[in-house]
Protein backbone atom coordinates (compact mmCIF):
# COMPACT_ATOMS: atom_id res chain seq x y z
CA UNK A 1 0.00 0.00 0.00
CA UNK A 2 1.50 3.28 -1.08
CA UNK A 3 0.99 5.92 1.51
CA UNK A 4 -0.66 9.00 0.13
CA UNK A 5 1.39 12.53 0.91
CA UNK A 6 -0.61 15.29 2.16
CA UNK A 7 -0.08 18.53 0.24
CA UNK A 8 1.16 20.56 3.37
CA UNK A 9 4.21 17.66 3.42
CA UNK A 10 4.70 18.29 0.12
CA UNK A 11 4.73 21.81 0.86
CA UNK A 12 7.32 21.84 3.71
CA UNK A 13 9.53 19.54 1.25
CA UNK A 14 9.44 22.10 -1.84
CA UNK A 15 10.10 24.92 0.95
CA UNK A 16 12.99 22.82 2.41
CA UNK A 17 14.39 22.38 -0.62
CA UNK A 18 14.03 25.88 -1.99
CA UNK A 19 15.84 27.30 1.28
CA UNK A 20 18.85 24.37 0.74
CA UNK A 21 18.94 25.65 -2.98
CA UNK A 22 18.83 29.60 -2.01
CA UNK A 23 21.78 28.77 0.59
CA UNK A 24 24.12 27.02 -2.48
CA UNK A 25 23.69 29.46 -4.85
CA UNK A 26 23.59 32.63 -2.58
CA UNK A 27 27.43 32.14 -3.02
CA UNK A 28 27.64 31.98 -6.67
CA UNK A 29 25.35 34.68 -7.34
CA UNK A 30 27.45 37.05 -4.89
CA UNK A 31 30.53 35.99 -6.90
CA UNK A 32 28.55 37.24 -10.17
CA UNK A 33 27.24 40.32 -8.32
CA UNK A 34 31.43 41.55 -7.15
CA UNK A 35 32.64 40.83 -10.59
CA UNK A 36 30.10 43.26 -12.19
CA UNK A 37 30.96 45.84 -9.36
CA UNK A 38 33.20 48.77 -10.62
CA UNK A 39 36.68 48.87 -8.76
CA UNK A 40 36.43 50.66 -5.15
CA UNK A 41 32.60 49.99 -4.79
CA UNK A 42 33.10 46.76 -2.66
CA UNK A 43 31.25 48.89 0.28
CA UNK A 44 28.08 48.98 -1.92
CA UNK A 45 26.74 46.01 -0.28
CA UNK A 46 23.86 44.42 -2.08
CA UNK A 47 23.15 42.04 -4.97
CA UNK A 48 20.74 44.52 -6.92
CA UNK A 49 21.36 47.64 -5.60
CA UNK A 50 25.18 49.52 -6.31
CA UNK A 51 26.86 49.84 -9.69
CA UNK A 52 26.53 46.71 -12.70
CA UNK A 53 29.54 47.35 -15.01
CA UNK A 54 30.97 44.25 -17.89
CA UNK A 55 34.55 46.44 -17.80
CA UNK A 56 36.03 43.80 -15.31
CA UNK A 57 35.61 40.94 -17.94
CA UNK A 58 36.72 42.74 -20.67
CA UNK A 59 40.13 43.97 -18.71
CA UNK A 60 40.71 40.48 -17.53
CA UNK A 61 41.24 39.28 -20.99
CA UNK A 62 43.02 42.96 -22.39
CA UNK A 63 44.96 43.20 -19.60
CA UNK A 64 46.21 39.56 -18.32
CA UNK A 65 46.57 36.39 -19.56
CA UNK A 66 43.12 34.94 -18.78
CA UNK A 67 42.85 33.67 -22.04
CA UNK A 68 45.90 31.88 -22.17
CA UNK A 69 45.35 30.20 -18.99
CA UNK A 70 41.53 29.20 -20.23
CA UNK A 71 43.16 27.29 -23.36
CA UNK A 72 45.66 25.80 -21.33
CA UNK A 73 43.07 24.24 -18.84
CA UNK A 74 41.25 23.06 -21.51
CA UNK A 75 43.78 21.80 -23.08
CA UNK A 76 45.43 19.65 -20.05
CA UNK A 77 41.63 18.34 -19.12
CA UNK A 78 41.02 16.99 -22.13
CA UNK A 79 44.48 15.61 -22.71
CA UNK A 80 44.23 13.92 -18.97
CA UNK A 81 40.53 13.04 -19.52
CA UNK A 82 41.35 10.93 -23.05
CA UNK A 83 43.96 9.20 -21.43
CA UNK A 84 42.55 8.22 -18.54
CA UNK A 85 39.69 6.64 -20.93
CA UNK A 86 41.90 4.48 -22.52
CA UNK A 87 44.06 3.22 -19.97
CA UNK A 88 41.83 3.09 -17.09
CA UNK A 89 39.74 0.88 -19.41
CA UNK A 90 42.37 -1.09 -20.73
CA UNK A 91 43.69 -1.97 -17.01
CA UNK A 92 40.40 -2.55 -15.64
CA UNK A 93 39.42 -4.96 -18.53
CA UNK A 94 42.17 -6.83 -17.62
CA UNK A 95 41.96 -6.80 -14.20
CA UNK A 96 38.13 -7.56 -13.93
CA UNK A 97 38.58 -10.21 -17.25
CA UNK A 98 41.77 -12.54 -16.20
CA UNK A 99 41.78 -13.37 -12.34
CA UNK A 100 44.98 -14.28 -12.25
CA UNK A 101 47.18 -14.17 -8.68
CA UNK A 102 49.58 -10.97 -10.37
CA UNK A 103 46.74 -9.48 -11.68
CA UNK A 104 44.79 -10.12 -8.04
CA UNK A 105 48.15 -8.20 -6.39
CA UNK A 106 47.92 -5.78 -8.63
CA UNK A 107 44.23 -4.65 -7.88
CA UNK A 108 45.11 -4.54 -4.11
CA UNK A 109 48.05 -2.06 -4.97
CA UNK A 110 45.26 0.25 -6.45
CA UNK A 111 43.20 -0.06 -3.59
CA UNK A 112 46.25 0.61 -1.20
CA UNK A 113 46.89 3.91 -3.06
CA UNK A 114 43.18 5.01 -2.77
CA UNK A 115 44.03 5.26 0.43
CA UNK A 116 47.45 7.28 0.22
CA UNK A 117 46.95 10.87 0.01
CA UNK A 118 48.03 12.72 -3.23
CA UNK A 119 50.04 15.16 -1.35
CA UNK A 120 52.43 13.33 -0.19
CA UNK A 121 53.94 12.61 -3.61
CA UNK A 122 54.68 16.00 -4.30
CA UNK A 123 58.24 16.27 -3.69
CA UNK A 124 58.89 13.25 -5.33
CA UNK A 125 57.09 14.52 -8.17
CA UNK A 126 58.54 17.17 -8.48
CA UNK A 127 61.82 16.01 -8.44
CA UNK A 128 61.33 13.36 -10.94
CA UNK A 129 59.66 16.52 -12.98
CA UNK A 130 63.18 18.15 -13.27
CA UNK A 131 65.52 14.88 -13.82
CA UNK A 132 63.31 14.28 -16.52
CA UNK A 133 63.00 18.17 -17.64
CA UNK A 134 59.28 18.67 -18.12
CA UNK A 135 59.55 21.12 -15.38
CA UNK A 136 57.49 24.03 -16.61
CA UNK A 137 55.90 22.36 -19.67
CA UNK A 138 52.53 20.47 -20.96
CA UNK A 139 54.36 17.06 -19.91
CA UNK A 140 54.52 18.12 -16.26
CA UNK A 141 50.60 18.68 -15.88
CA UNK A 142 49.46 15.87 -18.05
CA UNK A 143 51.58 12.63 -18.18
CA UNK A 144 51.37 12.23 -14.22
CA UNK A 145 48.01 12.03 -14.20
CA UNK A 146 47.04 9.93 -17.03
CA UNK A 147 45.78 6.86 -15.21
CA UNK A 148 43.75 7.46 -12.19
CA UNK A 149 43.08 4.40 -9.46
CA UNK A 150 39.57 5.80 -8.69
CA UNK A 151 39.30 5.43 -12.73
CA UNK A 152 40.27 1.53 -12.87
CA UNK A 153 38.22 0.75 -9.44
CA UNK A 154 35.46 2.42 -11.19
CA UNK A 155 35.61 1.10 -14.67
CA UNK A 156 36.59 -2.53 -13.15
CA UNK A 157 33.30 -3.32 -11.25
CA UNK A 158 31.09 -2.00 -13.66
CA UNK A 159 32.95 -4.34 -16.57
CA UNK A 160 32.38 -7.38 -13.79
CA UNK A 161 28.78 -6.59 -14.45
CA UNK A 162 28.85 -7.63 -17.87
CA UNK A 163 28.21 -10.90 -19.21
CA UNK A 164 30.94 -12.33 -20.39
CA UNK A 165 28.59 -14.25 -22.88
CA UNK A 166 28.82 -11.53 -25.36
CA UNK A 167 32.76 -11.50 -25.41
CA UNK A 168 32.42 -15.52 -25.90
CA UNK A 169 29.95 -15.37 -29.06
CA UNK A 170 32.38 -12.56 -30.66
CA UNK A 171 35.33 -15.07 -30.15
CA UNK A 172 33.42 -17.45 -31.59
CA UNK A 173 32.39 -14.91 -34.88
CA UNK A 174 36.38 -14.65 -35.43
CA UNK A 175 36.86 -11.19 -33.68
CA UNK A 176 40.19 -10.89 -32.18
CA UNK A 177 41.18 -9.31 -28.46
CA UNK A 178 41.27 -5.83 -29.83
CA UNK A 179 38.27 -6.36 -31.41
CA UNK A 180 36.78 -7.52 -28.69
CA UNK A 181 38.03 -4.86 -26.29
CA UNK A 182 36.88 -1.93 -28.56
CA UNK A 183 34.38 -2.69 -30.54
CA UNK A 184 32.15 -5.06 -27.73
CA UNK A 185 32.82 -3.69 -24.21
CA UNK A 186 33.95 -0.96 -24.60
CA UNK A 187 30.31 0.45 -25.90
CA UNK A 188 28.87 -1.30 -23.04
CA UNK A 189 31.18 0.52 -20.65
CA UNK A 190 29.58 4.11 -21.60
CA UNK A 191 28.46 4.93 -18.64
CA UNK A 192 31.01 3.84 -16.76
CA UNK A 193 33.63 6.02 -19.23
CA UNK A 194 30.79 8.86 -19.02
CA UNK A 195 31.60 9.31 -15.17
CA UNK A 196 34.81 8.64 -15.39
CA UNK A 197 35.44 11.32 -18.15
CA UNK A 198 33.20 13.94 -16.24
CA UNK A 199 35.08 13.37 -12.87
CA UNK A 200 38.52 13.54 -14.46
CA UNK A 201 38.11 16.53 -16.39
CA UNK A 202 35.94 18.77 -13.66
CA UNK A 203 39.11 17.26 -10.90
CA UNK A 204 41.86 18.53 -13.75
CA UNK A 205 40.28 21.74 -14.05
CA UNK A 206 39.93 22.59 -10.67
CA UNK A 207 43.59 21.47 -9.76
CA UNK A 208 45.31 24.14 -8.37
CA UNK A 209 48.13 22.62 -6.20
CA UNK A 210 50.43 20.56 -8.97
CA UNK A 211 50.34 22.99 -11.12
CA UNK A 212 51.53 25.56 -9.06
CA UNK A 213 54.32 23.61 -8.24
CA UNK A 214 55.35 22.08 -11.63
CA UNK A 215 54.99 25.42 -13.72
CA UNK A 216 56.60 28.44 -13.60
CA UNK A 217 55.66 30.57 -16.66
CA UNK A 218 52.79 31.51 -17.27
CA UNK A 219 52.57 30.66 -20.71
CA UNK A 220 51.60 27.03 -18.79
CA UNK A 221 49.76 28.03 -16.32
CA UNK A 222 46.33 26.96 -15.72
CA UNK A 223 43.14 29.16 -14.66
CA UNK A 224 43.43 28.32 -10.67
CA UNK A 225 46.97 29.12 -10.73
CA UNK A 226 46.41 32.22 -13.44
CA UNK A 227 43.58 33.48 -10.70
CA UNK A 228 45.82 32.97 -7.74
CA UNK A 229 48.03 35.81 -8.97
CA UNK A 230 45.35 38.62 -8.14
CA UNK A 231 45.52 37.62 -4.88
CA UNK A 232 48.90 40.50 -3.39
CA UNK A 233 50.32 40.30 -0.21
CA UNK A 234 48.58 43.69 0.72
CA UNK A 235 45.24 43.59 -1.12
CA UNK A 236 43.15 41.19 -3.26
CA UNK A 237 42.18 42.74 -6.40
CA UNK A 238 38.03 41.63 -5.79
CA UNK A 239 36.60 42.71 -8.91
CA UNK A 240 38.56 40.87 -11.57
CA UNK A 241 39.60 37.77 -9.23
CA UNK A 242 35.57 37.07 -9.05
CA UNK A 243 35.49 37.95 -12.77
CA UNK A 244 38.20 34.97 -13.18
CA UNK A 245 35.97 32.87 -11.41
CA UNK A 246 32.95 33.43 -12.66
CA UNK A 247 34.53 32.86 -15.96
CA UNK A 248 36.35 29.11 -14.70
CA UNK A 249 33.00 28.02 -12.79
CA UNK A 250 30.57 28.71 -16.09
CA UNK A 251 32.06 26.08 -18.39
CA UNK A 252 32.26 23.39 -15.69
CA UNK A 253 28.23 24.57 -13.92
CA UNK A 254 27.44 24.21 -17.89
CA UNK A 255 28.14 20.50 -18.42
CA UNK A 256 26.95 19.56 -15.27
CA UNK A 257 23.30 20.83 -15.96
CA UNK A 258 23.49 18.77 -19.40
CA UNK A 259 25.35 16.20 -18.04
CA UNK A 260 23.83 15.60 -14.53
CA UNK A 261 21.58 12.51 -15.83
CA UNK A 262 24.42 10.51 -17.44
CA UNK A 263 26.25 10.73 -13.79
CA UNK A 264 23.72 9.39 -11.87
CA UNK A 265 22.92 6.75 -14.36
CA UNK A 266 26.61 5.78 -14.40
CA UNK A 267 26.83 5.88 -10.73
CA UNK A 268 23.97 3.40 -10.28
CA UNK A 269 24.67 1.15 -13.53
CA UNK A 270 27.16 -1.26 -12.32
CA UNK A 271 25.71 -1.40 -9.00
CA UNK A 272 23.88 -4.44 -9.67
CA UNK A 273 25.98 -7.27 -11.25
CA UNK A 274 23.89 -9.69 -13.06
Amino acid sequence: MVKRVTPGVQLARYAVLCLVLGTMLFPFGWMVRVSLMEPGSLSEIGLFSGSFTLANFTELFQQTNMGRYFLNSILVGVAVTLGNLLFCFMVAYTLARYQTLPNKFLFFTVIVILMIPAHITIIPLYLLAVKAKMYDSYWALILPWLVNPIGIFLVKQYIESIPQSMEEAARIDGAGELRILFGVVMPLCKPALAVLAIQVFFTNWNSFLFPYILTQSESVRTLPVGLAMFQGHQAIDWQHLMAGSTVAVLPVLILFVFLQRRIVSGITAGAIKQ
